[in-house]
């Protein structure tokens, strides 16, 4: 419409010659040359206002349309706006959203991890822990085998070969050594049951007969190894051997020597003359070189005992000593059987059980060899 409006300004309409059609009566006629004067000077202005009414009309119109389409097109801008707007909003809400738990995950995530690392640190403390005890049992139980072999390939327990072991002599023979010797329950007991059978009357004399019962109780029991007092086998053995040997007159006292026997926590250390009672405990329950602590009576105490690793130290009697030893003998055996060092038929093994059995019983009767 602009570029129509321009044409239409560069060229103007041409200018003509109005002609009346019919002359008015009262007019008088003018020479033909006057008329065309008079019409030459009039219609040029009446066409140029003609034209500048026609292009202010046009004009306006073109304002009027320009101003509605503006209008359309800022109504929509605005809407688009609007739209827009409203999809910020909706974008920024997500993306708090996302912040959120972005920072909700990270928290958790780092909480999960220190929690993975206070266990992993509880668990290899322990197993630290474990690798130590397990490394000490280790230790202690290549001490033992070796000294099983020793003992098996160059004596048994009823007939040890004294030239082999020294520490079997008698002390008239052996000499006190200087100082105290030290040996665990496990390894000293096996020594201490052959030390007892200083003349053992010959098998040929002796008359032995297989007790059906208690042949199958060890039968049972040999299938599964266990140190579990509930079995059959040594439910019997808790209460007619062990019980008894181990029950002195000091209760409290004779309770944690069973206890240290059975998770084979003994020490027994021969002592000398001038030693004196070590640890925290009164002396009084310690006994001394004249006084059993676990009888309470005044005897000659040869040697002392100390349970597990407390540093307390007991003077014992040689009677008390014996049944002490007997009971050390029978656990160390089942000990033998159940990690399978004993290679034996099952007969054999039962008899040699008796055998410990016996001991038990001679010793809690006050029996033992006059080298305790």
């Amino acid at each position: 419409s602009q570029v129509s409006f321009e044409e239409e300004s560069q060229n103007p309409p041409a200018v003509g010659h109005w002609k009346p059609l019919m002359p008015s009566k009262g007019d008088k006629e003018e020479p033909e040359g006057g008329c065309q004067d008079a019409g030459g000077v009039h219609e040029p202005q009446s066409t140029e206002q003609l034209n500048v009414s026609r292009l202010r009309s046009s004009s306006v119109e073109i304002r009027e349309k320009g101003s509605e389409f503006l209008r359309d097109e800022l109504h929509k801008a605005q809407k688009e706006l609007k739209l827009k707007d409203k999809e910020c909003e909706r974008l920024s809400k997500v993306r708090e959203q996302l912040e959120q738990e972005l920072e909700e995950l990270t928290a958790s995530l780092f909480e999960e991890a220190h929690k993975m690392v206070r266990e992993a640190n509880t668990k290899q403390a322990a197993a630290e822990k474990q690798l130590r005890e397990a490394r000490g049992k280790i230790d202690m139980l290549q001490a033992e085998v070796t000294a099983l072999k020793t003992l098996v390939i160059t004596s048994t327990p009823s007939s040890p070969n004294r030239e082999l072991h020294p520490q079997l002599q008698s002390p008239s023979k052996a000499g006190f050594r200087k100082g105290h010797g030290r040996n665990k329950s496990t390894s000293s007991a096996m020594v201490s049951a052959a030390s007892q059978n200083v003349a053992p009357e010959p098998a040929s004399r002796e008359c032995k007969e297989v007790d059906s019962i208690l042949f199958a109780e060890f039968q049972a029991w040999k299938e599964s190894p266990t140190l579990d007092k509930s079995c059959s086998f040594l439910d019997r053995i808790y209460r007619e051997d062990v019980g008894p040997c181990l029950d002195f007159t000091k209760q409290e006292l004779s309770e944690l020597v069973r206890v240290a026997v059975e998770q084979n926590t003994l020490t027994i250390e021969p002592v000398a003359s001038q030693t004196v009672p070590v640890g925290k405990v009164a002396a009084e329950e310690c006994g001394g070189p004249k006084k059993c602590a676990l009888s309470g009576l005044p005897r000659t105490c040869k040697h002392r005992i100390m349970l597990g690793d407390s540093g307390n130290y007991y003077y014992i009697s040689p009677s008390c000593r014996a049944r002490i030893t007997a009971v050390c003998n029978f656990f160390t055996y089942i000990r033998y059987i159940q990690q399978g060092l004993v290679r034996q038929d099952v007969e054999l093994m039962f008899w040699e059980v008796m055998r410990l059995r016996r001991e038990m019983s001679l010793a809690k009767l006050g029996f033992y060899p006059s080298e305790m």
